[in-house]
């Protein structure tokens, strides 16, 4: 299982995320900001900018409850709105 261990947002949208294998990615988190959730974080860059990480659930997390899967985050799974598009095409 892969976790984040560290985040630091870097521009617009894009953050800094260590893995607990130790490898670190500059990851674009815009395509994934999607939905009713991340609304709040599309209009506001110091909302998006207190990203986080929840040692419990070892991903990225902001304070209205949005978080992003690690596994999306590492590049292996796509978000659950993906997978259903992908499906339904």
């Amino acid at each position: 299982m892969i976790l984040v261990r560290s985040v630091k947002p870097l521009k617009e949208f894009t953050v800094w995320c260590e893995f607990s294998k130790g490898e670190q990615k500059t990851i674009d988190l815009e395509p994934l900001l999607h939905g009713p959730i991340f609304e709040p974080l599309r209009k506001d860059q110091q909302l998006f900018r207190s990203v986080h990480v929840d040692e419990e659930l070892g991903t990225i997390v902001w304070d209205n409850g949005a978080d992003i899967d690690p596994e999306v985050l590492y590049g292996t799974h796509l978000p659950a709105w993906m997978e259903k598009e992908k499906m339904s095409a």
